[in-house]
């Protein structure tokens, strides 16, 4: 069985109010409902929050599996990880048996597309990974154009190659992270106590598609450019 999760929090500083505010006439997390509908591969959805308020929406958008979220797991510092794995465990109790798959979505990256979730699926099930997440280019280059302070202040590239790289186009294919969509496999979510010690593939997605909503200026520019689509 292949599980989509869903899961949002009230509290947040960049955006406040975000997963519920309105965007192109529906709150936020109605996009990311909409579009794991399209999926022929997942088989259920499942949403958890620490919000009466959120689970109400979701309910209302016919999601038929909430979880309401304690406070231990509801705070700022909470590892996004050991909800994932609440979630599993409260699900698998209600419906009798394991998943196989958690395919997490997170509602702020609302252009994302069905094709994405299934392809990450697909690029999981082929290669037997732990963990496949989607990523985009990024505009900065940590073997090129990127700088990091040491204990003096000084500033050094990020990842020193024993030859300068002396143009972009030479460097290593490096990804920003998206969290557009996270596969994991069940096995792996309760073996590892986080994504980055698992074996993980990178599945790529379009910059623009994979804007992650965080603050006042991303939901403009994600709102202007779905206007625009």
């Amino acid at each position: 069985m292949i599980l989509a999760s869903i899961c949002m929090r009230k509290g947040s500083k960049g955006v406040v109010g975000k997963n519920s505010r309105e965007l192109l006439g529906k709150p936020l997390m109605v996009h990311t409902f909409d579009c794991v509908k399209e999926s022929n591969i997942i088989d259920e959805i499942a949403v958890s929050s620490d919000s009466d308020d959120i689970l109400q929406i979701a309910k209302q958008n016919d999601i038929n599996y909430l979880y309401k979220r304690n406070k231990s797991l509801s705070t700022d510092n909470a590892s996004k990880w050991d909800v994932f794995k609440d979630l599993v465990l409260r699900f698998e109790k209600q419906i009798g048996h394991k998943i196989k798959y958690l395919v997490d979505l997170d509602v702020t990256v609302p252009r994302r597309k069905v094709e994405h979730i299934d392809s990450s699926i697909d690029m999981m099930i082929k290669n037997n990974v732990d963990v496949v997440i989607t990523g985009y280019e990024p505009e900065r280059n940590p073997y090129f154009n990127m700088m990091e302070l040491n204990e003096d202040n000084i500033a050094k590239i990020v990842k020193k190659t024993d030859e300068a790289i002396s143009c972009r186009q030479n460097a290593p294919e490096v990804f920003s992270l998206t969290p557009a969509v996270y596969v994991i496999k069940r096995s792996a979510l309760f073996e590892n106590n986080h994504w980055s010690d698992a074996i993980c593939m990178i599945n790529p997605i379009p910059r623009e598609l994979a804007i992650d909503i965080d603050t006042e200026l991303d939901f403009k520019i994600v709102e202007y450019l779905m206007k625009s689509e």
